[in-house]
């Protein structure tokens, strides 16, 4: 727990005038603002509100019609939030001013909001933590560096952008060095800010990079994707240039992925349960549990981890995406990818999402899942070797993920799994904003993708 007082009395001895604050909507894009210093005073061991219509409305500020949460039948209230002070970052562009993450929470204020992100997933881990575990992750990022501006692609209506280097050239020495300034600086900025990365490469593309955040617990970890997408875009703008973290802005190039590396902890003792040195793969039975409930469980909850039109793109065969719910030891063709090493080191990556996806749901989708499989003491079948692609016709029709976001969202409201995981209600707002987005591009042009991903997402 962090003093508020004395954060309080400490600000004002350092001439501190006003806080920046952010909360998460349900894509994942943080919505905030400056509050003064007094107001800070007055909501720092408490609560104060914004307008819901931040969980009613999608990307582009537009409200849904479908949704019972909220809406103009609700008049639009105000909903609830808290300030994290456990999230404290210092904002260095901006005079050292503090920065806090929130999450929405009830008219009561002592419990968990329903739709709001952020506590979705601390329901999950509280879910795990009645079961003695905690969980730790760590999200990695594919984006893509442009030298244009907001403005510039937009007059040039995303077509025929510059990016920030030509043609194909993973793990590149040459253009690291080239641009030394820029991924020694990024890598700085984030170092700065609270959300170091372990890695930071070129991948395959022209002004394609891939960032690895470090681990954490999984609430601190999640927090820190959230802010990577956000800043990231933050630094690159600065500097004149754009960064995108769409499912994939061009058919002629890989799509951008966010994958998730997933371990458990035992709270008693702190080792990491998935590790067994006695069974094969370092596999502990916990861990086969836990990737069994996850691979049961993808497609139903594919809706989630792939949430926009754009993002099924992406999940085409051979192009570094997974196509079908399987796994496989150090496969990376397969959707789920055991990582087998140490106590420190033994998880399982999640290779399904995209990098457009919201962090907090992608982590509590997966996270649940995998509690499910413990649960159900799920048995988990032989690993997939080889390539995945060639054995998709093979596989029950449980494992074949559905190919758009429609689908998807038909798999999602139907799934008793995801409605222990998040909630009915959740689910219902969750569905119905879906939905939206599916009529929202049903009545576009087809550059509307670029339009209304390639920014804000």
């Amino acid at each position: 727990m962090v003093d508020a007082d004395g954060l309080i009395l400490k600000y004002r001895n350092e001439g501190v005038r006003r806080i920046k604050l952010g909360l998460t909507d349900i894509d994942g894009v943080l919505r905030g603002k400056y509050i003064s210093l007094d107001k800070f005073e007055s909501i720092a061991n408490g609560k104060s509100s914004f307008c819901d219509c931040i969980l009613g409305w999608d990307v582009n500020d537009q409200l849904y019609d479908n949704a019972a949460f909220t809406g103009w039948h609700t008049g639009f209230p105000d909903v609830l939030y808290r300030l994290d002070l456990t999230t404290e970052r210092r904002l260095l562009d901006e005079s050292n001013m503090p920065f806090f993450i929130g999450n929405f929470v009830t008219d009561t204020g002592n419990s968990l909001h329903p739709i709001c992100p952020r506590s979705r997933l601390k329901s999950v881990l509280a879910m795990a933590a009645d079961m003695g575990f905690e969980a730790q992750l760590a999200f990695e990022y594919e984006f893509f560096v442009f030298s244009e501006t907001a403005d510039t692609i937009r007059q040039k209506n995303y077509t025929n952008l510059v990016p920030l280097s030509p043609d194909n050239f993973g793990y590149s020495v040459l253009r690291t060095n080239v641009h030394s300034d820029l991924f020694n600086g990024l890598m700085d900025y984030c170092l700065d800010h609270g959300f170091a990365l372990e890695g930071l490469h070129c991948e395959t593309g022209p002004g394609v990079w891939e960032a690895a955040i470090t681990v954490d617990e999984a609430l601190s970890g999640a927090d820190k994707a959230v802010l990577f997408k956000t800043f990231c875009k933050t630094f690159f703008q600065k500097r004149g240039l754009i960064a995108t973290f769409m499912a994939k802005w061009s058919m002629d190039y890989p799509g951008q992925s966010g994958h998730c590396h997933q371990s458990l902890r035992s709270i008693s003792n702190g080792q990491n349960v998935f590790y067994n040195a006695a069974k094969k793969y370092a596999m502990s039975d916990i861990q086969q549990h836990y990737i069994a409930g996850q691979k049961k469980y993808l497609r139903a909850l594919l809706a989630i981890t792939s949430p926009t039109i754009n993002s099924y793109t992406r999940l085409v065969k051979g192009a570094w995406a997974p196509t079908a719910a399987t796994w496989g030891v150090d496969n990376r063709t397969t959707a789920l990818r055991l990582i087998a090493g140490s106590n420190d080191s033994q998880r399982v990556e999640f290779r399904l999402g995209s990098a457009d996806a919201n962090p907090y749901l992608v982590a509590a989708a997966t996270i649940g899942a995998g509690l499910l499989g413990i649960k159900e003491k799920l048995a988990l079948a032989p690993p997939t070797t080889g390539n995945a692609y060639l054995i998709q016709s093979e596989l029950p029709e449980n494992d074949q993920l559905p190919g758009n976001l429609r689908d998807a969202t038909r798999d999602l409201v139907q799934s008793q799994a995801a409605r222990e995981i998040f909630g009915d209600e959740f689910i219902d707002h969750y569905v119905a904003s879906r939905d939206w987005e599916i009529r929202e591009y049903e009545r576009h042009v087809n550059d509307w993708q670029l339009k209304r991903y390639f920014e804000i997402i």
